[in-house]
């Protein structure tokens, strides 16, 4: 499942913020490909749950669990199984948009 032991050890050192905006472009990636390849849609959501399970086994983000297990789940509903939670392109971009925005003010 993880690339290498390198890409883990850099992964923990950034922040939150920066580990969910990095989440958040693969899935972005995956939204915005969905329609025109559904392989490379595949491929993107794929990375993006790679590094948010890397995300989850960070222990700084020990306090996080349980909302980054949520979202796990919420984006394997929206984009495997029945959307049961109403998911839309829209709210996904926003939610990580934030992350985006409090990383690229902190760095």
């Amino acid at each position: 499942m993880i690339l290498n032991k390198q890409l883990e050890d850099r992964w923990f050192k950034f922040s939150l913020a920066e580990q969910m905006a990095n989440v958040g472009s693969e899935i972005g990636r995956a939204i915005n490909w969905r329609d025109k390849d559904e392989k490379l849609s595949k491929a993107s959501f794929e990375r993006g749950l790679e590094l948010l399970d890397l995300t989850i086994d960070d222990a700084k983000n020990k306090k996080r669990l349980k909302e980054l297990l949520r979202v796990r789940e919420t984006l394997a509903d929206y984009f495997c199984f029945g959307n049961v939670y109403g998911s839309s392109d829209e709210k996904w971009n926003s939610y990580f948009y934030a992350f985006n925005y409090f990383a690229r003010l902190n760095r």
